[in-house]
């Protein structure tokens, strides 16, 4: 019989990640207190100075100043307890599911398991097991369940403690420098990884704009970054909808650009809904802009602390409206993932951070993604720069005009990925998928047998003709020229003339790649596996 596991086991079997998550929320929420404090203060302080001067008025105002000046500070270290606690509460559960795996490959080998986790053959098990082989298989499994649990446990642990130090000797201080312009992602990295944590607050706290969108700069500062402009960027809708609504009598122009500003407005409500939820995995807000259609990047999961990262770049359409929509399906990716691997630590990003076409005519050229190519590239450098420990397995995902996007991105400037998706592709740019930067083999797509997009042909100069004249006939006739395995933008990646590798996909037609009955969606999740 092996040594007894520490009792560690029965708290690993028993511990409720869901408290830690909620707990985690529960600290975030405090955040949004501490702003309507730090508000309520402002305006206290203005209606002061509006009937009181003189020495004593000063003296108020500095101090009313400097209290609101703290519950500012307050909110980024009530965000950054909920990413522990979140991160926390994310790792319990593939250490627990570590702890499932050994428990059933116990009960399969005929190995028992006592309460305190110490292992040992079971004597009426024939054939009796030869030389304690599955005695040392389960007794492993076991204890890479518990280390994982308790270097998240002294991970957490010294991460809180830190900001308790913090609450004593002050939350933010001024930094010596700010990055230089233009700087690359790893410049950018080496550049936060020499300020102090009250240096890299002050950033947070005072320069949101610059911290949230900068690659380079970590996913949990960002993300505490971002959600300190949530209000504003609403209160930008909301004046926007008003101007709007004020314009009296209204054309179509006007109608159409109400009814687009209301689905944004939709579209943010929704997103905060799930940055506030308390569902796993946590949400990291990476930018957000409401300007044009919108654009969000959104992780599931903090990626800098994952083994498996993946980015979806969707298609035409996407935008602000229905962002949450597609973080569902780069969910459904991560939930797979979840299944075929419980012990692994997974993340997915949504990058819509690009002006994706809204019609065909806009989708049959290929400039909107020659103009996402660079802040694509940037991204997934950053992602690379700021991954905590070993590099992490890196995964570009793209559908329909997506994978135009991310076959751009990578001919053009170069990704940093260790594998590509595509998926409904209409072509994405090159005739090989060696022309990608990637060995061929890394390189994976799949086309359902009734996507309407195998219908797509490379166009002849009748059809380029009728789509410069913005027909939507033309644009169809256009679209449909032609034979072979040739698409619009090039050669079909999911052909084997292509020299990419691919995964079967059922009949789901262009938008059911992400279902779940969908042999496509193993696909997706074994690749950013690498399995």
């Amino acid at each position: 019989m092996s040594a007894p596991v520490p009792v560690a086991y029965t708290q690993l079997s028993t511990v409720d990640p869901a408290a830690w998550r909620a707990t985690g929320s529960a600290w975030a929420s405090l955040a949004g207190v501490a702003e309507r404090r730090a508000d309520e203060l402002a305006d206290g302080g203005a209606t002061l100075r509006t009937g009181w001067s003189g020495r004593a008025a000063e003296s108020a105002g500095a101090r009313l100043s400097g209290l609101r000046e703290e519950l500012v500070a307050l909110v980024p270290v009530a965000i950054e307890t909920d990413q522990v606690l979140a991160e926390f509460a994310a790792r319990l559960v593939a250490a627990r599911a570590r702890l499932a795996a050994a428990v059933a490959l116990a009960a399969a080998t005929g190995v028992l398991i006592d309460r305190r986790g110490g292992v040992r053959a079971d004597p009426a098990r024939v054939p009796p097991d030869p030389g304690g082989l599955t005695v040392h298989q389960v007794a492993t499994a076991l204890r890479d369940a518990l280390d994982l649990a308790a270097t998240a446990d002294g991970e957490a642990t010294t991460r809180l403690a830190r900001l308790t130090e913090a609450a004593g000797a002050g939350w933010t201080a001024q930094p010596p420098a700010y990055p230089p312009p233009n700087a690359e992602p790893g410049v950018v990295r080496r550049w936060w990884a020499g300020l102090t944590p009250a240096e890299r607050r002050w950033f947070v706290v005072h320069e949101p704009e610059l911290t949230g969108r900068l690659d380079g700069v970590p996913a949990d500062a960002r993300d505490q970054a971002n959600r300190l402009l949530l209000a504003a960027r609403r209160a930008a809708l909301v004046e926007r909808w008003e101007q709007l609504l004020a314009r009296v009598p209204r054309g179509p122009l006007e109608v159409a650009g109400l009814r687009g500003v209301e689905a944004r407005l939709s579209g943010l409500d929704a997103l905060v809904d799930r940055l506030a939820s308390t569902q796993q995995p946590r949400a990291y807000l990476l930018g957000l802009d409401v300007g044009g259609e919108g654009r969000a990047v959104v992780a599931l999961g903090n990626p800098d602390r994952a083994t498996d990262v993946l980015t979806y770049v969707p298609g035409m359409t996407a935008g602000l409206d229905d962002a949450t929509g597609e973080l569902g399906r780069a969910a459904r990716v991560l939930a797979r993932c979840a299944e075929l691997a419980p012990g692994e630590q997974t993340s997915a990003v949504l990058w819509l951070d690009y002006d994706a076409p809204d019609f065909l005519h806009e989708a049959a050229w290929d400039g909107q993604a020659r103009a996402a190519g660079e802040a694509l590239h940037r991204f997934q450098e950053g992602l690379r720069a700021t991954h905590d420990g070993p590099p992490g397995r890196q995964t570009v995902l793209g559908h329909s005009y997506g994978s135009l996007v991310v076959g751009t991105a990578a001919r053009d400037h170069g990704l940093a990925a260790d594998a590509l998706v595509f998926v409904g592709s209409p072509g994405v740019g090159v005739t090989h998928a060696a022309d990608l930067g990637l060995p061929p083999g890394q390189v994976w797509a799949s086309t359902a047998p009734d996507d309407v997009i195998r219908l797509t042909r490379p166009p002849d100069e009748l059809g380029r003709r009728a789509v410069l004249g913005a027909s939507p006939v033309g644009t169809i006739a256009g679209w449909l020229a032609g034979s072979g395995d040739e698409r619009w933008f090039g050669r079909d990646p999911a052909e084997p003339g292509f020299g990419g590798r691919t995964f079967p996909s059922g009949r789901y037609g262009h938008t059911g790649y992400w279902h779940p009955d969908n042999p496509a969606l193993d696909g997706m999740a074994r690749v950013v596996l690498g399995r």
